[in-house]
């Protein structure tokens, strides 16, 4: 299984913090040369310059807090808006009454600068489409300031400059924000693919050991007045089993606390754990036969995984579902290019309330490996489960 180790997350909130104090630091400098400029003592523009330059300050302020995760979706773009129409009323009050002022006393360097940061922020937090508008209403600010008093050279260049600045911000906070989901769509992914494996193992073994210790159970209640000498071997059966229940949690727990990502949550077992599993399978009054044709032993470790996975869901769903059941058959046939594997049994399936995950779990496994499953009633109104898996991998060709 694979997690997101813990670093990446400290450098996001790293490079997140590095550039909040870069922003911070870029707009004190502005405010500092504005002040030091004397952009707010202008006699015709400089009461409008400080009132719009409160109102961006302040939205700058409150900027942070409204762009978490838990803040309410449309309070940043409401923010950033206001932001926006001050400073676009600003530019329409010093139009309306510059007179005779110089273009260059429109504007300074900290609405400037404060706008910019709204407008990343806003284009990579805010919600899509409030963030859209507001943002169209940003650049409109950033650009028409400069071209307030009139239009000449030297005001159309800083507008030109400015019209650069603005689409780089938000064509480099758009691209963070779409790479941000797809890390965050891909985070998901791989934590459903984690929940969908650590259910796998748990009812793979788990449910395994689980229902043997209960059909164990059921079988002493039945027999433990007619033949009590068979009690005592039964407990011991079923001792052992909630052994190995517990050696493959204990198993599974050493698995999610492995060091290595990609460590599997269990062991895989191969054949001799298949013969096992069989030979081990107790059910009252039913025989488990094996029969193997073919070089089951060189079978690939994943392929022989997979074929342990098949037989132990069938043998437990046949102590859980087979009523009736005298005859349980399991036949492992390596062929040239895949091997099939068969358990049969002539018991007569039980109706359950709702559907079980162990087949949709099976089906999952083999899939992955490239192979087909199928599992249904047969004509002697048996049961029979049969998966086919290649011997090569799935993507692969063969020379």
């Amino acid at each position: 299984m694979r997690f997101r180790h813990p670093r990446s997350r400290r450098g996001s909130r790293l490079v997140g913090t590095l550039l909040w104090v870069a922003a911070v630091c870029t707009a004190v400098a502005a405010i500092l040369l504005d002040v030091r400029a004397g952009t707010f003592r202008q006699p015709d523009t400089g009461t409008a310059l400080t009132v719009s330059a409160s109102v961006v300050a302040a939205a700058l302020l409150g900027v942070p807090a409204l762009a978490a995760r838990d803040a309410r979706p449309g309070a940043l773009a409401c923010a950033s808006g206001v932001a926006a129409a001050a400073s676009l009323a600003c530019t329409v009050a010093i139009h309306l009454r510059a007179g005779d002022a110089q273009a260059s006393s429109a504007y300074g360097a900290f609405e400037a600068v404060a706008l910019l940061i709204v407008l990343a922020v806003t284009v990579r937090r805010g919600a899509p489409v409030s963030a859209a508008v507001v943002t169209a209403a940003l650049c409109a600010a950033i650009i028409a300031r400069p071209l307030a008093v009139r239009v000449q050279e030297n005001s159309v260049i800083v507008a030109f400059l400015l019209t650069l600045v603005a689409v780089t911000v938000t064509g480099l906070s758009l691209a963070t924000r779409l790479v941000m989901a797809d890390r965050w769509q891909r985070e998901h992914r791989i934590r459903l693919e984690q929940r969908i494996a650590l259910a796998r193992e748990l009812h793979d073994f788990v449910a395994h050991h689980v229902t043997g210790i209960v059909v164990q159970a059921q079988g002493i209640q039945a027999v433990a007045t007619k033949r009590p000498d068979m009690v005592a071997p039964a407990l011991q059966r079923i001792e052992q089993t909630g052994a190995e229940a517990l050696v493959s949690l204990r198993r599974m727990v050493g698995g999610l606390r492995a060091e290595d990502i990609d460590a599997p949550l269990a062991a895989p077992e191969g054949i001799s754990g298949l013969r096992d599993l069989v030979a081990d399978f107790s059910l009252r009054d039913v025989s488990a036969h094996l029969t193997e044709a073919g070089p089951t032993d060189t079978l690939p470790s994943d392929v022989a995984a997979v074929a342990h996975r098949v037989t132990m869901e069938s043998l437990t769903n046949i102590r859980k579902h087979a009523h009736g059941c005298r005859r349980v058959h399991v036949r492992v046939q390596v062929l040239p290019e895949q091997a099939v594997v068969e358990v049969s049994n002539d018991g007569t399936v039980r109706q359950t309330s709702s559907p079980g995950y162990g087949l949709k779990g099976l089906e999952e496994r083999v899939t992955r490996l490239g192979g087909t499953l199928r599992a249904g009633a047969t004509e002697d109104g048996g049961w029979l489960v049969r998966a086919c898996l290649p011997l090569t991998p799935a993507g692969t060709d063969t020379p």
